[in-house]
């Protein structure tokens, strides 16, 4: 395994600088975000370290030279909207991006572009199995033709009342994953794996790893932490009881998880994902919170 992490903390870096962080910090690799330029509709959303609006053969030789003078390779390319989006105009205009995304992934040689299936959060899970076809089809064929797997991150995206009550992806559970692979059988579709979005759904993450681990092309180290007297408040179907946390500072229990990891015989990127807000205050607390979580994980990769 690979230990990297997850650019969309760090927006603030050029993609050389970035680069040079990596390797100083003796990363493998990193995941690139490659979100459209503009403003952000949610956090951790807009950051683009690889603008893929016309990525071109050149565009992607200065890339390659770039991480090559680093030594530090890109494990995927992130973009993470809503494809099931009930807005047709705004579905539309997410696929087209996500089209571009993974062209530029074929282009660089990269072999994951990691996303979120997406969801009509006020439509039926059965609802929107039945409705992803006609937008997944066209982009599985697409990744298979330009030698690119997608990685399906599995979480429901359902933290705020815009996203009641069924959250902004579907693909978030065992049931809906069987499903997918179902449709898709051949690999070009597989999972994103990261164990927080397990955890507060009350997941057997082992299990899940056990079960799915074939389907592995990309993995997310981040914790989740529960808070009890929260959940005493507003019950399993309230809004703010878990929190993302650092890995090792939540529920996470890492040693089961990477017995389980190894398992699998998973051998690929596992890049951290820091999403915790008490390392949000300056740049240098985030590349804190990059080193804090690389400390704690060296142990287990």
């Amino acid at each position: 395994m690979q230990l990297g992490f997850v650019s969309a903390i760090l927006p603030d870096l050029s993609l050389d600088d970035l680069f040079a962080f990596a390797a100083a910090e003796r990363f493998a690799c990193v995941e690139l975000m490659c979100w459209p330029p503009g403003k952000a509709d949610r956090r951790y959303a807009g950051v683009t370290h690889l603008d893929v609006s016309a990525f071109s053969e050149q565009d992607a030789t200065k890339v390659t030279v770039l991480a090559n003078k680093h030594n530090v390779a890109i494990s995927g390319l992130g973009y993470y909207p809503n494809p099931l989006d009930p807005n047709p105009d705004h579905r539309a205009t997410v696929v087209e991006h996500l089209k571009r995304v993974i062209r530029a992934a074929g282009r660089l040689g990269v072999p994951v572009v990691n996303t979120f299936i997406g969801r009509d959060p006020a439509q039926s899970v059965e609802a929107n199995l039945t409705a992803l076809r006609h937008v997944w089809d066209p982009l599985v064929a697409l990744a298979k033709s330009t030698g690119v797997k997608i990685g399906i991150e599995h979480c429901p995206m359902l933290f705020s009342d815009t996203e009641w009550p069924g959250g902004k992806n579907v693909a978030s559970t065992p049931a809906v994953w069987r499903k997918l692979f179902e449709f898709y059988p051949d690999g070009t579709l597989g999972l994103n794996f990261d164990p927080s979005h397990l955890i507060w759904q009350g997941i057997d993450c082992g299990r899940a790893l056990r079960e799915f681990g074939k389907h592995l092309v990309h993995v997310h180290a981040k914790d989740e932490r529960i808070d009890h007297e929260k959940l005493y408040e507003v019950g399993v179907m309230g809004l703010g009881w878990h929190q993302p946390k650092l890995p090792g500072l939540g529920d996470v229990k890492w040693g089961e998880f990477f017995a389980a990891l190894t398992d699998t015989g998973y051998s690929g990127p596992v890049c951290i994902e820091v999403e915790d807000r008490a390392y949000e205050r300056s740049l240098d607390d985030r590349k804190r919170a990059v080193r804090q979580s690389k400390r704690f994980l060296d142990q287990f990769v």
